[in-house]
């Protein structure tokens, strides 16, 4: 494989030629050949990563894009921040991995973290660091609720994804996640997003047919899902109900957590205060894995062993997580999030009513454009398909989502700057143009 003589400054898109470029082909193919058929986004987007910095990537033949996919949201500081990595460089001299010893870096970040929520919320909650993934965080928090409760069923939500480990599949309302995989964890209950009369009637029926639950499990924007948020009251009912009956309410905080909606915690925005926050993807803002469950202190009931992993110990991760937050308070990030939010509603709002736009939809940096056939409204999975691939030969990179994948959806870094939003956003507004009105 040929290296790049010359490499663009990342600081603007720019593609020569089709993609894949012939380099970014040649891994392809190898990958193709060696890698699981469960691969996912080279299939859509068709290039191969050479490196990254702020808010672009350069893929190994040289073409420079605007990474609005940010490592599925991981990439809080967008990429290799400077003093990001300088931390993770230091701590990789002194530890890299703990298990749940306690350690400096391991304190701090329990600290930073703990720092990030309301006072009275941090009186009384506790912090368990689970498997590195947001996957293991839902399945850490669901096993903590039926070990605590004594219950064994749980309450989720249609259009929620909650990952794709044997119970985190089986409690995502998104049935592309289970397809071809029999016999999922029994015992989940699904109830329409959004509304709170059903779920209310079931649980408070005595012949409604399903036992107290251990937990409800909720994303407040379901990201997956179609960038789709939670409306108040639906959000306030359901913590009331739940209080009511003593059920634990668990919010899923893997994509909206850690600032993507405008506070640290999206939950914050709705007055509520959970048993259960899961978090997992941008703790570290650089990409380095970890995951916790913070909760309640009346749920710990756990005996020594209940719940473990042998990664729950990444260093580099905490360290990373601590010089995050410390950047982000410094440079007021979350406000860079609702200003940029504002940013992008503004540029992306002529797409609304444009035939093939369903909805335009979004909170902090998380939104989505939802496409439909003109003629039939059906889900548009072929014009969303095509809008990404337009975008990418135009330097940006999105991800699609929602149901039958028929949204648009981009993820900024946090620290975004305005003028990288107004690019990326042209370049997004002329894609969906050209192609959201033409029928599937």
């Amino acid at each position: 494989m040929t290296a790049l003589v010359a490499a663009r400054p990342l600081t603007a898109p720019h593609v020569d030629g089709e993609l894949p470029g012939p380099l970014s082909a040649e891994l392809l193919a190898r990958q193709e050949l060696r890698e699981s058929n469960a691969r996912t986004y080279p299939r859509h987007l068709p290039i191969a990563l050479a490196e990254g910095s702020g808010s672009f990537v350069r893929d190994v033949d040289g073409n420079v894009f605007i990474d609005f996919l940010a490592g599925a949201g991981v990439l809080s500081l967008g990429h290799n921040h400077p003093e990001v990595v300088a931390s993770v460089t230091r701590q990789l001299g002194l530890l890299a991995h703990g298990l749940d010893f306690p350690t400096p870096a391991k304190d701090a970040f329990t600290e930073a973290q703990l720092s990030m929520l309301r006072p009275e919320l941090r009186e009384k909650m506790k912090i368990h660091f689970c498997g590195p993934t947001g996957a293991n965080a839902v399945e850490a928090a669901v096993k903590l609720c039926k070990t605590a409760t004594g219950r064994g069923d749980v309450v989720s939500f249609q259009g929620g994804f909650h990952g794709s480990t044997h119970a985190a599949m089986a409690l995502s309302g998104l049935v592309s996640a289970k397809r071809n995989v029999p016999n999922t964890m029994p015992g989940v209950h699904f109830f329409p997003y959004n509304r709170a009369e059903p779920l209310e009637q079931a649980l408070t029926d005595s012949l409604g047919g399903i036992p107290p639950p251990a937990a409800v499990l909720l994303e407040l924007v379901q990201g997956e899902g179609g960038v789709v948020p939670a409306h108040p009251e639906f959000v306030r009912r359901v913590r009331e109900l739940t209080r009511d009956l003593g059920v634990p309410l668990v919010v899923d905080e893997v994509q909206t957590g850690c600032g993507r909606t405008g506070t640290w915690f999206a939950f914050e925005q709705y007055g509520i205060e959970p048993d259960v926050v899961v978090a997992s993807k941008a703790l570290s803002g650089i990409g380095m894995p970890v995951a916790v469950i913070l909760y309640d202190a009346a749920l710990d009931t756990w005996e020594a062993g209940a719940h473990i992993g042998t990664f729950r110990g990444n260093q580099l991760a905490f360290a990373a997580g601590v010089e995050a937050i410390r950047v982000i308070r410094r440079d007021d990030v979350l406000g860079n999030v609702r200003r940029r939010g504002e940013q992008i509603a503004g540029r992306l709002a002529p797409l609304t009513g444009r035939p093939g736009v369903r909805e335009v939809r979004g909170r902090g940096l998380m939104w989505g454009v939802e496409l439909a056939d003109p003629v039939t409204g059906r889900p548009a999975t072929g014009a969303a398909s095509a809008v990404q691939a337009h975008a990418l030969r135009h330097g940006l990179i999105v991800e699609l989502g929602g149901r039958d994948d028929c949204v648009v959806r981009i993820l900024p870094p946090l620290n975004v700057t305005a003028e990288v939003v107004d690019t990326a956003c042209s370049i997004l507004v002329d894609a969906i143009t050209a192609r959201a009105a033409r029928t599937p």
